[in-house]
């Protein structure tokens, strides 16, 4: 038996069946969870962003537009939660956490570098513009294509392959300067 598209979902729990917005949970739940401790650095902020996304989205369900992009729809929402939740600064200046496959993937010569590189990295990370790193994220930790970060984000291809250039560039820059300090 197929599973179910996010449309034929979306329909059911429409039409009172909660069960279904359960399937939905679990689906979305563990990448979209990720995506917001990456852009809060706090596994508290992620939790409480990521529950006010999933309790919003139900409570406007008749408002996805396109039942089957449901997916997409959520993830704009969570994003507007992020970046609500970082605008009020709570608890800011907590360690940014990284994905650990991403990191990973960074070429380490030796394997006790790897926690210098990663911290390295992730505050790197910390430092880029919001809108910079949510791109960066999106691109190289969520792997999404441009034109699924331009659905939701509603920013431009173009504008989202700048952020993502600069992004890249700015930790370069400060990369460089770390090992230059070393």
């Amino acid at each position: 038996m197929e599973p179910l598209t996010d449309g034929q979902l979306v329909t059911r729990v429409l039409g009172g069946d909660v069960e279904s917005y359960a399937v939905l949970v679990g689906r979305y739940r563990n990448r979209l969870g990720r995506y917001a401790l990456h852009m809060l650095g706090s596994s508290e902020d992620a939790e409480e962003a990521l529950q006010d996304a999933f309790v919003r989205a139900y409570r406007s369900l008749a408002r996805c537009d396109d039942p089957e992009k449901f997916g997409a729809w959520l993830f704009r929402i969570l994003l507007n939660r992020c970046r609500t939740s970082g605008a009020r600064g709570r608890r800011r200046r907590q360690t940014f956490v990284a994905d650990e496959v991403a990191l990973m993937a960074a070429s380490v010569e030796h394997p006790a570098d790897r926690a210098a590189w990663r911290e390295e990295i992730e505050l790197g990370l910390q430092r880029l513009r919001p809108d910079q790193r949510q791109a960066f994220l999106m691109k190289y930790v969520e792997e999404l294509s441009y034109e699924e970060m331009s659905e939701i984000t509603g920013v431009g291809v173009s504008a989202l392959k700048m952020r993502v250039l600069r992004a890249c560039d700015r930790l370069r820059e400060l990369l460089a300067e770390v090992h230059s300090e070393s």
